[in-house]
């Protein structure tokens, strides 16, 4: 397995250096990209410096901030490019804990798409209000059903995709952002026939830095799932042979 572990930043620079020192020390043989969108506080100039001190990570600049699917897609195609079998979304803010990382990638020996679930058993959101908590698993439960999902948290943003899965999704022509990136990509995994599992994991906001994600992310990832719902083809009957 060669892993390639994905890292979208804007304005981290908070959170970058103990981000890579900790994914270092828990998957100490994978690589790691940081995918950096033009980031005015220095994130990529000091992720560039901790380059040359912890080995195995490349840093993508892109001269503007245009979303994390960008920025994921951007992560995918270099990944692909250099031959590596699976690759790690990952949140830069510690929101996902990268002690869990090595649980999600021992699951990826045997699934093509992996993802670190809130919503599975022995998973958890420590700090959220009921409501927020509500809201949240209203959106999944709504997407799953109307998507034919089968996964209980399909916003979540800690995963594995191997080679195969992405060339499945056809990842290249994914257009969503924030949650609906996260939404499509599990549509098209399920659609093309990947095989996917969903393994708990401990969901912390941030502490340091501001949250990227807006109201109107929340929005238009609700909205992407009506319509894909609506695109869908019915399902036709089919027969079963028994004996």
């Amino acid at each position: 397995m060669r892993t390639l572990v994905v890292l979208p930043t804007y304005n981290e620079i908070l959170n970058i250096e103990p981000m890579l020192r900790a994914l270092r020390a828990v998957v100490a043989d994978a690589s790691i990209l940081v995918v950096d969108d033009g980031s005015p506080d220095g994130t990529a100039v000091r992720a560039r410096e901790l380059a040359e001190e912890l080995g195995s990570i490349s840093i993508l600049e892109r001269a503007t901030k245009s979303g994390l699917g960008g920025a994921y897609r951007a992560g995918f195609a270099w990944g692909i490019e250099r031959g590596f079998t699976h690759v790690v979304e990952i949140d830069c803010d510690f929101s996902h804990d990268p002690q869990a990382l090595p649980t999600l990638l021992a699951a990826a020996a045997d699934h093509d798409v992996v993802i670190g679930s809130r919503y599975v058993r022995g998973g958890s959101i420590p700090k959220w209000s009921m409501l927020r908590l509500l809201l949240s698993r209203g959106g999944n439960q709504y997407a799953s059903v109307m998507l034919g999902l089968k996964v209980k948290d399909s916003t979540a943003g800690y995963r594995v995709y191997s080679d195969r899965a992405l060339r499945l999704i056809d990842y290249t022509s994914v257009t969503a952002d924030g949650y609906g990136f996260q939404i499509e990509m599990t549509f098209r995994a399920r659609r093309a026939g990947a095989t996917i599992v969903e393994v708990p994991i401990s969901f912390t906001d941030r502490t340091r830095g501001e949250s990227k994600m807006s109201s109107a992310i929340v929005v238009e990832a609700l909205w992407l799932v009506t319509k894909w719902a609506l695109e869908r083809p019915f399902a036709r009957p089919r027969s079963h042979s028994v004996g």
